[in-house]
């Protein structure tokens, strides 16, 4: 979950504006319903006295509704100096207005059933809820509150922890991770001095040093008004009644300044700039960006064409000369835009010790390739395909609808942009896509970043030749700033009043047909044709659980294998095929199943499942494939020990599950990678791809007739007598213990606690013991994260849990951490725990609940994603069909008793493994005061000897 907050008010009351519940003069602007098949997301469009623009869409589909509310400023309305102001006031609103109390938004909306987060970007910031459809007032109530009656609720006590919750999200993010800074060394070198994309959204640490309250407050009410938002309502709503609430909670709330749209000038390089820096990676990045055009330009389209050609599938040029020919790990070229311009990205990631200059060489010539080899109808077709899908797929939530809707009015003014946006597409020539290749990327210059491991300067793409600048003309918004001031609008009733709640919707879990193949297979699906898409989900028990620790990594290996190729079309050919069709099949393997997932547009349905078909039964196993798969696999586990979150998930995993298959990455090690054969890979092939316990699950607009009559290839698998892996024995944990891993000079430490608990279940225990831990470390405002995050500012979010599946599971508590609050932080983890596990759950707590964990199923099964799941849960623990509401009776039933002795027991703080990875040197002596043994161990989770 993105946990950025801002907030959005309003300021300067226009002379003679009344409040709305005076002087009601919303006007409909233009309703537009949809007509036969077109693609189109029915809407009615009205604009308040105040400047709000409200959307709204009906879909009585499911019993949710979803309130977004997009602001048109980010981090390109920003001054020099004044860098992540966007992002830390999307922080700020969360943090409680004039009526709702500081860390209550969190809590009501979730105690509603909902859940909610804020975005940031360069050109917006947005907020959102999506909750049962009875929830509706309340968050608009809720947004409102926070867009017009905010400031006086900001206290220098909030700005100080979001100030640094946000410095954490920054070491989090972009300075403890590998390749975390290259955005911003791009934006710097490719964007002029003050521009708003020469740096980031998250900003530099120095300007979030400096900033103060009043700042803060200036940026709120020059942006934040309602003349420069855009609500958005969609779901299972009456428009007439949405209009009317929005009257009374938004009407009053009094215009902000005067925005216009930003200009959009021209972004030119004027020669190749040369930058890099040093990073503790493992492999070197090489990375081009040519500055193009905003979104929605007309040579958009064509450019973004054009970088699907030249990189963005198995038949591209790039991955041909690249990745096929394994001169590198990665390479792919991309067109992304934003409001005020874009950029054309070549990224190549080699492997360790090549130069980046040959890379640079390699990319020039591939460009040029391009020019001989030209653009064809094929090439327009497949992407115009590919994209169409990608849109229709977009459209299936109402967060989904909302987000396009409020996007489109942001920047286009125009709701309904949808039918232009995919014609632009479809008018594309080839003569667009070499016009626009001449224009913006042959002999033009560019901005090359080249990252290398640290010591390796001699592989940079180039000497360095470009420094961020330090002075040139920038924007200064001081003076529209000066005269702000924060004016309330006035109400006709009392706003300090949260709304109830109406009738609670009626939830129904989906309606599902079941089948059970001769040969073992289960089948399950439900009818679902609010999109022209069909999924199906194959899942076959072949996943890590299934590998010996000698060959650990063989299920991942198998899994790329089934995509590369068959004996009669090669992974090219699939790849065009695919894209031809608007369609998509991904093969993966995690610790349980290897699996299929299957996106198929209605139409194109037929000959999808003929491709899965030949993937699935047909599998090449090239050597070259393999040589080149496994070579790729090997870099990739020796890249582990650069990544803070791997080392602590790996040495947590090989703490708790001691030497059994659990303790191995799902991806293997070295020497199990390396001793894999083309020949062990055909016989795990042989041996588990099978019917016994598989999983198919289908959701989508076909009924079940239909469907099965498709699905013969898989009825005539043939049994191989497989079974189910057992659970190894593990050794208990005789008390708990400070793990530490030295990662030298780390800005941030990563934390891991807890122990091997028991088995997913749906109605007992295990089910009881998530009710219990949801108010310690599952809901945002939890004990855990309330206190790490909000009250001390030591992280950007903590939580504790219960995972696991039919096996043996984890209960972990988790953060990354300021690296200066390591001890700190380890001690409330444990103070949080123990307290909770000695005295129990509060009656509120328990009260909150039970109403969040309720209220929550009516946005369970809104999604096929969401459907899918549901189904598949039904089929992998053969549940009963009424398991929903034997959940449900046991929430409103259990008692505070009950979850203090769960607590009691399913919490053992004296006998839980505590894994810390940062530096040894600031952190050693800390831990140690907190009165547990403490012992270094590597990153593979042996002692170190002293």
């Amino acid at each position: 979950m993105k946990h950025k907050t801002l907030f959005s008010l309003s300021a300067f009351m226009l002379a003679g504006l009344v409040g709305f519940a005076q002087a009601p003069s919303t006007k409909l602007l233009e309703k537009v319903d949809k007509k036969g098949d077109e693609i189109v997301i029915p809407y009615s469009k009205y604009k308040l006295p105040n400047g709000l623009t409200l959307l709204v869409h009906e879909d009585h589909s499911d019993p949710v509704v979803h309130v977004d509310v997009t602001y048109h400023v980010g981090s390109s309305r920003e001054d020099i100096g004044k860098s992540g102001f966007a992002h830390f006031f999307e922080h700020m609103m969360f943090q409680g207005s004039d009526n709702v109390a500081d860390e209550e938004h969190f809590k009501i909306v979730t105690e509603a059933g909902g859940t909610l987060n804020g975005t940031t970007n360069t050109d917006r910031t947005n907020y959102f809820e999506t909750v049962p459809s009875n929830q509706l007032e309340i968050m608009l109530w809720l947004e409102a509150d926070r867009m017009g009656y905010f400031l006086d609720a900001v206290t220098q006590e909030k700005f100080e922890v979001q100030r640094a919750t946000v410095k954490n999200e920054r070491g989090q993010n972009y300075d403890n991770r590998p390749y975390g800074l290259v955005s911003e060394k791009l934006g710097e070198a490719l964007y002029p001095y003050g521009h708003g994309y020469s740096w980031t959204t998250i900003g530099y640490i120095e300007d979030l040093n400096r900033a103060n309250l009043d700042d803060l407050k200036k940026f709120f009410l020059r942006w934040y008004g309602p003349n420069n938002a855009t609500l958005t309502v969609a779901g299972d709503v009456d428009t007439k009644n949405v209009v009317k609430l929005v009257e009374k909670y938004f009407g009053p709330i009094p215009s902000g300044p005067e925005v216009k749209n930003p200009e959009k000038p021209k972004v030119t390089v004027d020669k190749d700039r040369y930058i890099s820096y040093e990073d503790k990676v493992r492999f070197p990045l090489l990375y081009m960006a040519f500055p193009t055009v905003p979104n929605y330009h007309p040579d958009e389209a064509p450019l973004d064409v054009l970088s699907d050609i030249i990189g963005g599938g198995k038949n591209s040029i790039f991955y041909q000369n690249f990745v096929k020919s394994q001169k590198a790990r990665f390479a792919s070229v991309s067109h992304p835009c934003s409001e005020l311009s874009g950029q054309f990205d070549v990224v190549v990631s080699p492997f360790p010790g090549t130069s980046l200059k040959d890379m640079e060489a390699l990319a020039r010539t591939s460009l040029a390739e391009f020019e001989k080899r030209g653009v064809t109808d094929e090439d327009i077709q497949k992407f115009v395909a590919s994209h169409e899908s990608q849109v229709i797929n977009g459209l299936a939530s109402v967060s989904g609808k909302a987000s396009q809707l409020a996007s489109y009015q942001t920047f286009t003014g125009n709701p309904n942009y949808i039918a232009k946006d995919l014609e632009r597409y479809k008018k594309v020539t080839k003569e667009d896509v070499m016009r626009v290749y001449n224009e913006y990327i042959k002999g033009k210059s560019c901005v090359i970043l080249s990252v290398v491991l640290e010591g390796q300067k001699e592989l940079r793409a180039g000497e360095d030749n470009f420094q961020r600048p330090t002075s040139g003309n920038a924007k200064d918004h001081s003076a529209e700033y000066a005269k702000l001031e924060y004016h309330k609008g006035k109400d006709n009733f009392d706003r300090s009043k949260r709304p109830s709640p109406g009738p609670n919707p009626v939830v129904k879990v989906p309606n599902y047909w079941t089948e059970q193949f001769e040969n073992g297979m289960r089948v399950i699906g439900t009818d679902n044709n609010e999109i022209p898409v069909v999924s199906l989900q194959l899942s076959i028990p072949a996943g890590h659980r299934s590998e010996s620790p000698e060959k650990a990594g063989i299920s991942n290996m198998l899994a790329t294998m089934m995509s590369e190729g068959t004996t009669s079309h090669s992974a090219e050919e699939i790849s065009d095929k695919l894209d031809m069709l608007g369609s998509s099949i991904r093969i993966s393997s995690d610790d349980e199943y290897i699996t299929v997932n299957i996106s198929a547009l209605k139409k194109n349905l037929n000959e999808v499942l003929e491709l899965a078909n030949d993937m699935l039964f047909h599998p090449k196993f090239d050597q070259g494939d393999f040589d080149r798969e496994k070579k790729q696999a090997l870099e990739n586990i020796k890249s582990r020990g650069t990544s803070a979150v791997r080392i602590a998930n790996d040495v947590y995993d090989k703490l708790l599950y001691q030497n059994g298959i659990m303790s191995i990455p799902a991806s293997g090690t070295e020497a199990s990678v390396e001793s894999i054969t083309l020949d062990d890979v055909k016989a795990f092939y042989n041996k588990s791809i099978a019917p016994e316990h598989a999983m198919a699950v289908v959701v989508g607009d076909i009924d079940r007739e239909a469907i099965l009559s498709q699905l013969k290839f898989l009825r005539d698998m043939q049994p191989k007598g497989t079974s189910l892996p057992k659970e190894s024995v593990i050794a208990s944990i005789d008390k708990t213990r400070i793990y530490l891993v030295d990662k030298q000079d780390a800005p941030q430490s990563e934390i891991r606690i807890g122990y091997l608990a028991m088995p997913y279940d749906a109605t007992g225990e295990r089910y009881r013991s998530f009710i219990m831990t949801y108010p310690l470390g599952v809901a945002f405002n939890s004990r855990i994260n309330l206190n790490l995050r909000e009250d001390k500012g030591y992280t950007y979010g903590a939580r504790g849990y219960f995972g696991g599946s039919r096996y043996i599971g984890p209960f972990t508590a988790s953060a990354g951490v300021r690296g200066d609050a390591t001890a700190a932080s380890v001690k409330e983890f444990m103070k949080e725990i123990s307290n909770y596990a000695d005295n129990g759950i509060t009656p509120e707590e328990l009260q909150f609940t039970k109403m969040s964990i309720g209220q929550s199923d009516a946005r369970n099964y809104e999604t096929p994603g969401q459907k899918a799941n549901f189904l598949r849960k039904m089929l992998e623990y053969n549940l009963q069909a009424n398991f929903v509401q034997q959940q449900t009776d046991i929430l409103a039933k259990i008692t505070k008793p009950e979850i203090d002795a769960l607590a009691k027991k399913h919490l053992p703080y004296q006998n839980m493994v505590i894994v810390v990875v940062g530096d040894k040197k600031s952190n050693l002596e800390g831990l140690k005061q907190l009165g547990y043994e403490v012992v270094e161990v590597d990153i593979d989770g042996k002692p170190v000897t002293q």
